[in-house]
């Protein structure tokens, strides 16, 4: 009798707490929400600090390597700063006329002022590091700003109470701290100048070129060239210069050999990395067609240009990674990736391009720690 009170009891308790939370829904029709909002914002509270600790690791770590190759009365944390706070402004598109040029302008100011703002920084690198050092304080830069964006939205969901900012940015979380976790990495990678998974293009053409006859000479900025004879064709194999951290400028050296060249030329052959989606391979070679590069898309559009001038066809091979793989110290799959993409270009050059014709093969991609063959 005492048992079977207790539980009648305990039902009707249960039954009380169950109809005061109905009447709260039936009367303050907000109070879910408000709930929903709290438990919301403590979840994205955590994985913001979370997000800053990764931050503050990143920056002091930049700041650490820095200080090697600096002078010791700088206040290298106050200039450091003011670089992570740096901005361009990308040019008015209500008339796209001439856009990409006016693009491309902005861009190589932006890009030559901040290498000259890391080399006031740190005036005793040499050139090579001094590229694999402004890759570094664009890493601190990247993980910077977005930081700085989903505080921005946490702090405004919490000051309006609006349920639909903060599902938003809590929806994109996962994806944010994954990109948070790439960048940590990649300041390792760049740190000790590991080559990175989007350095495959240059591997593979490295690797194209290693250990035959030929002649090395500068074709653009931050961009070398490969001149050799390979089954009677002559090979143009352009790619950034290395071993610092640089993309260079393959769409400025394709023109210039085009140029030379003329009709002689009669394929471009690009590879690049490739973002692969979830549940594919990292390090699969997928051939296509078109200018595999990415960016602004100012060099895209160039070597497009060129191609469509001469009626030159543009054949593409990319291997598959993810964003945070691109970033980070280049894994084992994507490096043997390269082998194999390099037989198939030459595969490709024998069964599309005659003998005595010329071809330009481009390796797309970052080329820290990557030097000459």
């Amino acid at each position: 009798m005492q048992i079977a009170g207790q539980g009648d009891l305990l039902t009707s308790l249960l039954q009380l707490i169950w109809l005061l939370f109905l009447m709260l829904f039936i009367l303050y029709p907000n109070f879910s929400q408000r709930l929903q909002l709290s438990y919301i914002l403590k979840d994205l509270e955590r994985k913001l600090y979370g997000l800053k600790r990764i931050r503050e690791e990143v920056r002091s770590r930049t700041i650490e390597t820095l200080r090697r190759y600096s002078e010791g009365n700088m206040d290298l944390e106050r200039e450091l700063d003011q670089i992570l706070l740096s901005f361009a402004i990308t040019p008015e598109s209500m008339d796209p006329y001439g856009i990409v040029y006016k693009l491309e302008h902005i861009v190589n100011t932006w890009e030559d002022t901040f290498e000259e703002s890391v080399k006031r920084l740190c005036p005793r690198a040499d050139r090579e590091r001094m590229k694999t050092l402004t890759n570094l304080v664009e890493v601190a830069r990247g993980i910077d700003y977005l930081y700085r964006v989903v505080r921005h939205y946490y702090l405004l969901g919490k000051k309006t109470s609006n349920i639909y900012i903060v599902l938003q940015i809590q929806m994109l979380m996962p994806q944010l701290m994954e990109i948070a976790e790439a960048y940590r990495q990649a300041c390792y990678a760049f740190m000790q100048g590991q080559p990175v998974g989007d350095g495959v293009g240059v591997l593979a053409a490295a690797k194209l070129v290693e250990g035959l006859e030929k002649r090395t000479y500068e074709v653009a900025k931050d961009t070398i060239v490969h001149e050799l004879v390979m089954d009677g064709r002559r090979l143009f194999v352009l790619r950034a210069a290395g071993p610092g951290g640089a993309v260079g400028k393959p769409a400025d050296g394709i023109i210039k050999i085009i140029e030379n060249e003329g009709e002689r030329v009669k394929a471009i052959v690009m590879i690049d990395a490739a973002l692969k989606l979830e549940g594919e391979d990292t390090g699969k070679v997928v051939e296509g067609i078109g200018a595999a590069i990415g960016g602004i898309g100012v060099d895209k559009f160039k070597i497009e240009e060129i191609a469509k001038k001469y009626n030159i066809p543009l054949y593409a091979f990319v291997i598959y990674e993810s964003i945070g793989e691109a970033i980070t110290p280049m894994r084992e799959s994507i490096a043997k990736a390269a082998e194999e993409v390099v037989e198939r270009v030459k595969n490709i050059i024998r069964s599309k391009v005659e003998e005595g014709a010329s071809v330009i093969i481009a390796g797309i991609g970052n080329t820290v720690g990557i030097g000459l063959s």
